[in-house]
């Protein structure tokens, strides 16, 4: 027996609940991508969803690949920040974007079975 649940998962990380919190009244989000984790709420991540369309917004060096780590992602976490690059942040923010869409469905699905 797994000890998550996933929520949604792409090329670069994986979100999922922990089943021993998932059933607490504001259950956190396990967010996994490269080699890092984060244990998030609901809105952290939608703070975290922001950054990412921040940092879209910001402009990298003239010979930018999207393979190279110039931009810097803001975290939920006010003292990380990663070095991030286009495609990654694509991804990360479809994973954000995603993770987002199936809590917000499944509280929506819960409350409309309990009227």
């Amino acid at each position: 027996m797994s000890a998550i649940d996933r929520i949604y998962s792409n090329k670069v990380g994986i979100s999922f609940f922990w089943k021993k919190q998932q059933f607490n009244s504001s259950p956190k989000v396990q967010l996994v991508f490269r080699d890092i984790g984060f244990l998030l709420t609901l809105n952290e991540l939608k703070d975290f969803s922001d950054s990412c369309r921040l940092t879209k917004q910001s402009q990298c060096c003239d010979q930018c690949s999207h393979n190279c780590r110039s931009l810097l992602l803001r975290t939920p976490s006010d003292k990380i920040d990663l070095a991030i690059s286009k495609d990654e942040l694509e991804q990360v923010h479809e994973l954000i974007n995603g993770t987002i869409f199936r809590v917000e469905l499944q509280k929506w699905i819960t409350s409309t079975g309990r009227n």
